[in-house]
């Protein structure tokens, strides 16, 4: 499989837009395009399907293991002609306190792959040739490939620009000029989501697009994709990681334009074990698939849809209806936040006797997770690593029972969550990949439900 890593040497440089803009302008000129995010980020995936068609993926070491990282890799590349990797960070930049566990670089030597370094380039000329020069010997392993200065300001600029990348031996693939027109909206946990900006993200990748087929060399970014080894190793299968559950139970998973942050392999591992999953949009739909044994809400913005939300009584009604009669239910951070009393005063399910606000705070980072006890995805003392990354804040019930426990940094004991009877609410993202048998737990669940679904129709 072709394929390359675009990275930078910081936040900021423009790997999305170079990214995206690949992915696109690939896509239009005849290619099957790959495309795949370093990291948790769930936001920069859906860019990348609007791009090329396909489900945006990612590719974390630290949530999945990297012996998993290739093998996802070649199950998400699978029918295409190359791969398109975008970073997160910086190029050297993984968990905070390891030697880059999880950065790009890891994946980029996990996977074999030569890097297209994104440079921007306000604020500096010959100074280029020196941080190239320290980022390509920093560590040998990883090859830099192939330059794309950004935000150049006139073509006096590019050429001292060029040179300079001339002096480290680098070849520069492109060069984008200063302009703002094709830039994504942000806000408080990064850009707005591809699903929330509807048709002015399908503009935005076009203008995208339109700026990269015309100031990047495509040629030579093939070329630098097809100068990679062989890949040996096996694909990832879905239906070789669960097991598969008879009944066929249904499960409503939750999604729609509140409801994005959810990994591609979480829906194929739940129809590998044997559920009949089924999208719903609690924006819009007001009722849950007739038969419904088991939930998952997946995170999301709920925040920035709360009155909506709450103002579909209906669904809300199903949804506690659902969960109080029993029925499984897996919810993370957006997710948590709609199974709550209330979210900044907007009614929600009711499901958890909690209160959930947007606050100043942004709580951000991997946990390393333990099970205290027994529930609907896990055995007690079960382990995982998760993901932290949201601003609002839940009140917590005396007595609650917590779904997960993990030292924080001062090393303090963190208890998070909820565990009531089959209900699984937690602001951890998890991975579905990295603990497949809380899959086929969550779907038995599911189905036992069902029986007793049919038992009492």
């Amino acid at each position: 499989m072709n394929r390359l890593v675009v990275a930078a040497p910081a936040s900021g440089s423009g790997k999305t837009t170079v990214a995206t803009g690949l992915m696109a302008a690939l896509r239009r000129a005849g290619d099957k395009v790959a495309p795949f995010k370093v990291g948790p980020d769930y936001i920069d995936p859906g860019y990348h399907s609007v791009a090329t068609g396909r489900p945006g993926r990612n590719l974390d070491p630290v949530m999945v293991g990297e012996h998993r990282v290739a093998s996802l890799f070649a199950h998400g590349a699978k029918g295409c002609d190359l791969a398109v990797v975008e970073g997160v960070m910086g190029l050297f930049d993984g968990r905070v306190d390891t030697e880059g566990i999880g950065s790009t670089a890891h994946v980029a030597k996990l996977l074999s792959a030569p890097v297209l370094f994104v440079v921007d380039a306000r604020g500096q000329s010959r100074s280029l040739a020196a941080l190239l020069h320290g980022f390509r010997g920093y560590d040998p392993t990883v090859r830099l490939g192939g330059v794309v200065l950004n935000q150049v300001g006139s073509a006096r600029h590019e050429q001292v620009l060029r040179g300079a990348c001339a002096e480290v031996g680098l070849e520069v693939l492109g060069v984008l000029p200063r302009d703002d027109q094709f830039a994504l909206p942000s806000r408080h946990l990064g850009l707005v989501t591809a699903a929330e900006h509807g048709p002015a993200a399908t503009a935005a990748v076009g203008a995208i697009a339109d700026a990269v087929a015309r100031h990047v060399d495509l040629e030579a970014v093939r070329r630098l994709a097809a100068e990679v080894p062989a890949m040996a190793v096996p694909t990832w299968d879905p239906h070789a990681e669960v097991e598969r559950v008879e009944g066929a139970p249904t499960v409503a998973v939750a999604g729609g334009a509140a409801f994005t942050f959810g990994y591609a392999e979480q829906v194929e591992l739940l129809a590998a074990a044997g559920a009949d999953v089924v999208v719903v949009d609690p924006l819009r739909d007001e009722a849950l698939p007739e038969g419904t044994a088991g939930l998952v809400l997946p995170g999301g913005f709920p925040e920035q849809h709360a009155a909506e939300l709450s103002a579909n009584g209906k669904l809300r009604e199903a949804v506690t209806a659902l969960a109080r009669g029993g029925a499984p239910v897996h919810a993370e951070c957006g997710g948590l936040l709609y199974l709550a009393n209330s979210l900044d005063g907007a009614p929600m399910c009711g499901v958890i006797d909690a209160d959930g606000s947007m606050t100043s705070r942004l709580t951000l980072g991997y946990r390393d997770a333990v099970a205290p006890q027994d529930s609907v995805l896990s055995r007690a003392g079960a382990r995982i690593t998760g993901h932290e990354f949201h601003r609002t804040a839940l009140s917590v019930p005396h007595g609650a029972k917590p779904a997960w426990q993990w030292r924080g940094h001062d090393l303090r004991p963190v208890a998070e969550g909820f565990v009531l009877g089959r209900v699984h609410a937690s602001y951890l993202h998890t991975h579905p990949a990295s603990a497949p048998e809380a899959v086929t737990r969550f779907v038995r669940a599911c189905a036992n439900e069902s029986v007793r679904f049919e038992a009492t129709r």
